[in-house]
């Protein structure tokens, strides 16, 4: 097991547990996080912006849970982790049951440089060349 994926499964395990915001401490200061296909797409620059889209994106969800099943390393730089969203819309109610997406970590010398996240699992795998 590389020291990258070593890495996004401590970062996850994280995430599984309710921790959002320790990622944070591995970002590279000029991190580009990538929002593919959620509601509002969004691509931003740097730890700071990136912390904040998370805490408005945290703030719109009651009881808000990742469940990792699978992590698959691409290459020396890529980690992708497939997993299931789970929560209930803060203002709209609306319930998440277990939504198939993806995460895909870029790690270059212990630092999370680029984060791209998909809510459609399929799209990313597509986009990846990985389709199932």
């Amino acid at each position: 097991m590389s020291q990258n994926l070593d890495l996004v499964r401590s970062i996850c395990a994280d995430l599984e547990r309710g921790e959002f915001s320790r990622w944070v401490e591995f970002a590279d200061p000029e991190i580009e996080a990538v929002n593919v296909d959620g509601l509002i797409p969004v691509r931003s620059k740097g730890v700071r912006v990136a912390e904040e889209r998370l805490r408005d994106f945290m703030a719109a969800w009651e009881d808000f849970r990742v469940e990792v099943e699978e992590y698959r390393e691409l290459d020396g730089e890529r980690v992708l982790v497939l997993l299931r969203r789970s929560g209930r819309g803060q203002a709209s109610g609306v319930e998440l049951h277990g939504a198939r997406g993806a995460e895909l970590f870029h790690v270059r010398d212990g630092r999370i440089t680029k984060l791209i996240w998909y809510w459609d699992r399929e799209r990313a795998l597509a986009d990846l060349g990985l389709e199932e």
